[in-house]
């Protein structure tokens, strides 16, 4: 079974070329991230014709997940146990940040972590209150994985220049540990040679290949035991119209697993 997370930066925009991407990687499972999209306005019909079922969580144009699976796709959960809400200012509300299903006897769940904004910032508790609140999901001795954009670079290696970052998100000590303390769960973070998957469009990054690691699969150890291959599709960051994240894809030796039991 290929699995495969991917930041897609609007669904909309790149129905067709995610849609191609599935095909050419032959992907089992595709968790979306940043779809941009109110479920009315999810591109379903592309994806059934090319043989998805799709869970799709999104309220408006704003941030919104999906799990796009030809292998089943059951048990959908549209946030997580104890998942924060937020606003800066009014009534906090749950953003479209997290979807859950069973996809062929694995549990899959499409994540979409808060950026973050500045140190200092409410959206940077959130973002920490998200990560600790997500541990309450972790199934360790079951079949399951948490893939998406996490905005954490959990190592200086995970981003061109550490230096460049200093004072800034995504590297500070209280992330990490979060994003740390979330592994040690019962969580494994599969490896690849790859070094980056997001390029920011500005400055030329990806022409200069000044990237930042913070996409990820984070399998259970029954599951991580089952990865034989583990890689970034840095072609998919090329060209006009990426997006400015590269999908992160995990094959999996599911043969012989039973598809009937959910966990």
């Amino acid at each position: 079974m290929r699995i495969a997370t991917w930041n897609v930066n609007s669904v909309r925009t790149r129905a067709e070329r995610i849609v191609a991407f599935l095909d050419r990687q032959q992907v089992d499972v595709l968790a979306m991230q940043e779809t941009k999209a109110a479920d009315a306005k999810f591109p379903y019909d592309v994806f059934h014709d090319a043989g998805y079922e799709v869970a799709h969580v999104g309220y408006n144009q704003w941030n919104g997940v999906a799990i796009a699976s030809r292998v089943g796709l059951s048990d959908v959960r549209d946030h997580f146990e104890r998942q924060p809400s937020f606003a800066k200012k009014g009534e906090p509300v749950r953003e479209a940040r997290a979807v859950g299903a069973n996809c062929g006897g694995v549990e899959v769940w499409s994540l979409y972590v808060p950026n973050g904004r500045e140190i200092g910032d409410p959206h940077y508790d959130y973002k920490l209150q998200f990560l600790y609140s997500l541990q309450d999901t972790v199934r360790p001795g079951e079949l399951q994985v948490l893939t998406g954009d996490f905005n954490i670079a959990p190592r200086d290696e995970n981003v061109w220049d550490i230096d460049w970052f200093d004072g800034k998100t995504h590297v500070t000590e209280p992330e990490r540990a979060a994003f740390q303390m979330l592994c040690e769960t019962g969580l494994r973070q599969l490896e690849h040679e790859e070094l980056y998957s997001f390029w920011d469009y500005k400055s030329a990054r990806f022409q200069r290949n000044e990237g930042m690691l913070i996409d990820f699969q984070l399998a259970t150890a029954p599951l991580a035991a089952l990865a034989t291959r583990v890689w970034v599709d840095v072609d998919e960051r090329r060209g006009t119209g990426a997006s400015d994240h590269a999908p992160v894809i995990a094959e999996y030796d599911t043969r012989g697993l039973d598809y009937d039991q959910v966990r």
